[in-house]
């Protein structure tokens, strides 16, 4: 058993001193005052002066295996999360091969059970002709469709296939830029090779607003569960909008890397190709709409797009260097730091980055503090500050394009069913594994 003394929790939407008590099964029994929890506790943490936030979800995740583990690893991703006070990943399908069969991802989710120290699950990978595998598949987060290319060669650009996959009855999360306009942009600026500006110029604006507007209308016309992913524009912001106050099924999410890096900053030109990504960096008046959908609860959730990449592949020309940024690690720093800045609060943040994408995405047991809820916790530090760093990160990567920032609030101590596996820093990655998470309705 553990328990948790004297840390701040939320209590009907007030942070109170509260004590947490986590059963042997993992699960926490009890919440309350100091003087009641009265236990034979075989751990105990002394957490006066912090806060006990529900572990942090992220939904979108590269974690490069089967194929690309020179980049990363189900081990090296998650020590990378548990470091960030993430306690389950949701992993994606454009791996080599891609995760588009039952079969294969069977053979993932060995890997991943023998490696992953934080809970996990994963996204289905659909293509133009395998929807009888979209069928069958089972306990997945949601069928991921590139609807504009990005890594790997997933790609489903043919309207009657798109139609038969969205009604599928799968929760589908899109990735929506309109390949033409892509593939146009790119014959157009084939001469230019200004990175992050360049990235903007062939995958502007209007590529992610134009392909937003056709997988919600097809989501519509299906009654699809649809979650957009990495929203990055502010015309994506007024579509969503809009679109949520009829289609209740609709979700999306937004990256810290579009919510803190622009195209046209110090910091895009000094990283150059490091800051490749899809969709790209935008403009500040995109950033500020983020932060204003955000606040008026557009957006659901933060999630990473944690997609790391090598140096070396990252310091070839624009057009050899592969898009993605790692974020994992860096997530709730960043959005601590945020918090202490004023530009959300804590109940916020809990709600981005916990208890929606459990309620949105059906996770039996995650999402909050509750008697009988899995004891998946995040100790933060609120007032402690701390400097990002290259020589800190764990990914296999080794780098972030946050290097150098100063932030303050802090990861404490990351707990993975009801237990401690990273604590100031250090982690018992041989402690215990993480498990695969279930589903409502998949």
């Amino acid at each position: 058993m553990l328990l948790i003394k004297n840390c701040k929790v939320l209590v009907n939407g007030e942070f109170l001193e509260r004590s947490i008590l986590v059963g042997g099964n993992g699960k926490i029994t009890k919440i309350g005052v100091a003087s009641e929890l009265k236990s034979a506790a075989d751990e105990v943490i002394d957490a006066t002066g912090k806060h006990a936030l529900p572990g942090a979800i992220d939904v979108h995740v590269h974690c490069r295996e089967p194929g690309m583990t020179q980049k990363e690893d189900f081990l090296t991703a998650s020590k990378a999360a548990v470091a960030g006070g993430v306690t389950t990943i949701f992993d994606m399908p454009n791996t080599k091969p891609a995760t588009t069969t039952v079969a294969l991802l069977e053979e993932k989710r060995k890997l991943a059970a023998a490696k992953c120290i934080v809970n996990y699950g994963f996204h289905f990978g659909a293509t133009a002709d395998n929807l009888e595998e979209i069928k069958k598949v089972l306990n997945i987060a949601a069928v991921k469709v590139y609807m504009g290319s990005s890594t790997g060669n997933l790609l489903v650009t043919d309207e009657k296939a798109l139609n038969d996959i969205f009604g599928s009855g799968k929760r589908l999360m899109a990735h929506a830029e309109n390949e033409a306009m892509i593939k146009a942009n790119e014959e157009k600026y084939r001469g230019d090779s200004d990175g992050a500006k360049l990235h903007l110029k062939i995958r502007e604006n209007s590529a992610a607003a134009k392909e937003v507007e056709r997988a919600i209308a097809i989501g519509r016309k299906h009654g699809t569960r649809l979650h957009i992913c990495h929203m990055s524009t502010k015309e994506e912001t007024a579509i969503v909008a809009a679109a949520k106050k009829d289609y209740k099924l609709l979700s999306c999410e937004v990256a810290p890397h579009h919510l803190f890096l622009t195209a046209d900053s110090e910091t895009a030109t000094k990283l150059g190709n490091y800051v490749k990504v899809n969709p790209p960096l935008r403009l500040k008046e995109d950033v500020a709409a983020l932060w204003k959908a955000i606040n008026e609860g557009v957006v659901d959730m933060i999630a990473t797009d944690h997609a790391p990449h090598l140096r070396e592949e990252k310091e070839q020309g624009y057009w050899n260097a592969p898009s993605g940024v790692p974020g994992l690690q860096t997530m709730l720093p960043l959005m601590l730091d945020a918090v202490n800045k004023g530009r959300v609060s804590l109940q916020q943040l809990i709600r981005l980055t916990s208890e929606n994408p459990a309620a949105v995405f059906g996770i039996k047991g995650k999402g909050k503090l509750a008697v009988g809820m899995d004891a998946d916790i995040t100790l933060v530090d609120m007032h402690k500050e701390k400097t990002i760093k290259n020589d800190d990160m764990l990914s296999k990567c080794g780098w972030t394009p946050f290097d150098g920032w100063k932030v303050k609030g802090i990861v404490a101590a990351t707990i993975v069913n009801g237990n401690v596996i990273c604590s100031d820093g250090e982690i018992a990655e041989e402690k215990i594994r993480g498990k695969e998470v279930m589903f409502n309705g998949n």
